[in-house]
């Protein structure tokens, strides 16, 4: 729950209470954010299918909701969507290698 929140925070604080950050920065936040999720989820046992699937439409409606939120001043960005669904996809292979103790089929 607490992954979850968390994203929440991250991905709609307003612009404007944003710090300022590196190039580059904001997309390395965005994949940590969803591999954390998805490893998250994965521990906690949660069926493999629906929380991955559930992830995916949550990268890509974040992205739609800072676009139309407009006091937010933020974008979507395809980018970042992208960058979460890499992000979920890291964490579920970190979650298996550290759950099961063994490689990648």
């Amino acid at each position: 729950m607490t992954a979850v929140l968390l994203s929440v925070i991250v991905l709609f604080t307003p612009q404007s209470g944003v710090p300022d950050s590196p190039a580059g920065t904001d997309k390395v936040v965005h994949v940590l954010l969803f591999a954390l999720l998805a490893g998250t989820g994965l521990w906690a046992r949660l069926p493999l299918v629906p929380l991955l699937t559930a992830l995916v439409a949550y990268a890509a409606v974040s992205e739609v909701l800072q676009w139309l939120i407009t006091p937010l001043g933020r974008g979507g960005d395809v980018l970042d969507g992208l960058v979460d669904v890499a992000g979920v996809a890291l964490g579920w292979l970190v979650a298996r290698l550290a759950l099961s103790g063994s490689r990648p089929r």
